[in-house]
């Protein structure tokens, strides 16, 4: 049976050693035990892969990956924690245990997956059935890299350490624990696991938080006239999206800080995708002629060196001698770089390595120049000292050098242009696993991003580029301590870095701890070095956005457009195109809006961003019939990206608020609520919407008092209840909520410091 989500073969996964089953069947039982709970708690059938034959295929003399590979793509992984279990020399251990660690941090979800709750947990739900040693206990975190938890099944008297059975009694049990309360705790634990999984797999937070109340226009029901901006911006949906998108902006910049410029690489790779070298002979400048022999030497050794690369394609000594001999060119000194350039352009080199070795005293100087065939540019220069007795080692040295230069080099260009990086990063593995992490951002799968960034810095720890992009691997999936932890870090090495670095930096913290006001003025000082960066400018028009700042917003979104189309090019997503159209919506330009979103759908069609707006601006304009094609197809697509039903009716209620249709937008929060009655989240958006918009406010009240039962410390739940009790008159308690919540808030909300600015102004007025 497959997983309930697809492309997972198990949802669960059970591990034990057969000592624990062996003679009184213990794990057998708890697994019939706990698919019985699984039945009752769960509506879809819920698929466990338990191994009770010992010779399930799995011996050690059989091939360990190519028979569970399968089998341990689940979702949740079950090890029956015992004192045996934790043995490294166990198969268990080895090939499961560690094995779906490694395998689970690296897929879609990665290891830990934020729950609906807003807690975050491990994919691996240990199960205890014995108290462990401390070495044992070091021995799971070592593999866990966090806090061993999950669920005790001890019986403990004095003298008694056993596994938790049917018949203990948990009056006499020291932990008083009873089976059959524990197995219905780790029948829910497994659910909010699996209920994490399926949200973050319907909608990544990034998407998740930018579809829902994108900021847009609210049409007056009865005059249909766009009101005024004050009290329509809902940002506490918008809030996690627009954090992302500030720390996105971090990849962007550090590409205008160069090593050497784009255009000088551009011609580099060839047609195979490699990038083709000739060496030249060195120069011997010495005045000693016992050095001629290293004139070969040093080029033959780049030659061997470079030549185990794939990323290179290196042309063979045997052609290169040919033709300095047909040119009758046996004395090297003779060799210009003119004459260099034409040996390596009728090699059909992209580039070629010119040098020369020099002595002063007991030092011999080796310098190389690297440069572009087609050009004549050069592309960097290396130099290396050492002794004579070494000479072997500072030609080793040299081609690691060039080697590293040109595989990072390519390495750059296999990335989208606003992702480049051009920092200092001299580890072409390094970079190699930063490119990776690139590409897995831009396919939104965050935790193998993080996995490949993380090694990456494991490499290089001065990885700047990698550190700052961490964060926005993080945040996307709502991990935001994570994600501030990475900005800090980065914080704390600004002084050892350059200006523009130091400046980016700083706006660095100011997008996680700061105000829109604060990255407003390091972006601008950022523009000062280079004002043709487009996610600058787009970063800029979140900003003065999420100010309510529209017309100045309007500015920043048109001139990063503006470059993408001088450089002929699309920009990297859609949201360039949502957030200007948003920012039209918001000043009554809807002819200008709806020419955008005809530009949108060329650039990015089928998108569900662009298509959710432009069925807010249909409906706005009253063309139902228009709007409704529009609704059809945004539920196809989100439905074909496993969106939960709840999910889509909620962005439904969206849509129809955003137009001012406030009946409907009702109708659709109401449903969505019917759909997840225990969800926090449902919860707060009703009671949101009916607080807001004068609706209901004492029955909104009601239901975020439930959403707030279940997480007290939510800070939108806090701004939520806050927000209603001020409009009730009740303003000494509103701002006691919204003190609370101001300092709960993971990032800045203009709104929250709305709803905190009135509620401070009215009690200081009462005074």
């Amino acid at each position: 049976m497959a997983s309930i989500i697809p492309g997972y073969e198990y949802d669960i996964f059970i591990s034990y050693r057969q000592k624990d089953n062996k003679h009184d069947g213990w794990v057998t039982e708890f697994v019939d035990n706990l698919k019985g709970e699984l039945e009752s708690t769960f509506k879809e059938e819920i698929s466990v892969y338990f191994d009770i034959n010992p010779h399930d295929g799995l011996l050690e003399t059989h091939d360990v990956d190519a028979s569970l590979k399968k089998k341990l793509k689940c979702l949740v992984f079950i090890p029956i924690i015992s004192r045996t279990y934790c043995d490294p020399r166990s198969f268990a251990w080895e090939h499961e245990f560690k094995k779906f660690v490694e395998e689970a941090s690296k897929d879609q979800f990665g290891l830990k997956v934020k729950l609906p709750s807003g807690n975050v947990a491990s994919r691996v739900l240990p199960v205890r059935i014995h108290d462990l040693d401390n070495e044992d206990i070091k021995l799971c975190e070592s593999i866990l890299e966090s806090v061993l938890r999950g669920v005790e099944f001890i019986y403990k008297e004095p003298g008694i350490n056993k596994p938790l059975s049917h018949e203990d009694d948990e009056k006499k049990n020291l932990n008083k624990t009873k089976y059959r309360l524990q197995i219905n705790k780790i029948t829910l634990a497994i659910k909010e696991i699996i209920l994490g999984l399926k949200e973050a797999v319907s909608e990544p937070l990034i998407e998740k938080t930018l579809h829902t109340q994108l900021v847009a226009g609210v049409k007056n029901e009865k005059t249909g006239k766009v009101k005024g901006k004050s009290g329509k911006f809902n940002k506490r949906s918008l809030l996690p999206g627009v954090a992302i998108l500030a720390l996105l902006i971090i990849v962007a910049v550090v590409a205008y800080l160069k090593i050497f410029k784009r255009d000088k690489v551009e011609s580099l790779k060839s047609s195979d995708g490699r990038i083709s070298v000739a060496v030249i002979p060195f120069q011997n400048m010495t005045n000693d002629t016992t050095w001629n022999v290293w004139q070969d030497g040093i080029q033959n050794e780049l030659i061997n060196n470079l030549s185990n690369s794939d990323e290179l394609r290196v042309r063979r000594i045997e052609s290169i001698t040919a033709l300095l001999q047909s040119k009758g060119l046996t004395n090297y000194t003779s060799i210009t770089p003119e004459v260099a350039n034409t040996i390596s352009r009728k090699l059909g080199a992209n580039v070629f390595i010119y040098g020369s070795i020099k002595q002063a005293g007991a030092t011999i100087r080796v310098n190389a120049q690297l440069i572009d065939s087609k050009t004549e540019d050069a592309l960097n220069s290396f130099q290396i000292d050492g002794t004579p007795d070494n000479i072997l080692h500072i030609a080793d040295s040299l081609s690691r050098m060039v080697k590293n230069f040109l595989i990072v080099s390519k390495l750059k260009k296999e990335v989208f242009f606003d992702l480049q990086n051009y920092a200092s990063v001299t580890s072409p593995e390094a970079y190699r696993y930063y490119t990776y992490g690139q590409k897995a951002f831009l396919k939104r799968d965050y935790p193998t991003a993080r996995n490949w960034l993380l090694k990456a810095i494991t490499i290089d720890t001065n990885f700047y580029s990698a550190i700052i992009l961490l964060p926005v691997a993080y945040a996307a999936q709502g991990l935001f301590d994570q994600a501030n932890m990475w900005s800090l870090r980065a914080y704390k090495k600004r002084d050892q870095m350059p200006l523009q670095q130091q400046i980016f930096t700083n706006w660095l913290y100011a997008a996680a701890f700061e105000t829109p006001h604060e990255k407003i003025k390091y972006l601008s000082q950022i523009l000062e070095f280079d004002d043709q960066v487009p996610l600058l400018h787009f970063q800029l028009g979140i900003d003065y956005t999420e100010l309510y700042q529209y017309d100045k917003a309007i500015r920043e979104f048109e001139k990063a457009l503006e470059i993408y189309n001088k450089w002929e090019s699309k920009p990297m997503w859609a949201f360039n195109y949502v957030f200007l159209g948003d920012a039209y919506h918001e000043t009554g330009q809807f002819k200008k809006e709806d020419k955008l979103y005809k530009k949108a759908e060329q650039d990015f069609p089928d998108d569900y961003a662009i298509i959710q707006r432009q069925a807010v601006l249909s409906l706005t304009q009253g063309d139902t019939a228009k709007a409704n094609n529009y609704i059809e197809k945004y539920i196809s697509i989100r439905k074909d990206k496993l969106l939960s039903d709840a999910a889509i009716t909620s962005s439904l209620a969206a849509i129809y608020s955003e137009a001012g249709i406030l009946n409907k937008a009702e109708k659709y929060y109401r449903q969505a609520l019917s759909l997840e009655p225990e969800r926090p989240g449902r919860l707060n958006d009703l009671a949101y919407f009916l607080i807001d918009k004068d609706r209901n406010i004492e029955e909104g009240l009601k239901l975020v008092d439930k959403a707030l039962e279940i997480n007290p410390d939510n800070y939108s739940y806090l701004d939520c209840k806050g927000w209603g009790l001020y409009k009730l008159g009740k303003y000494k308690e509103a701002l006691l909520l919204l003190e609370k919540s101001w300092k709960l808030k993971p990032g800045y909300s203009h709104e929250l410091y709305l709803h905190l600015e009135a509620a401070k102004k009215t009690v200081a007025s009462q005074k």
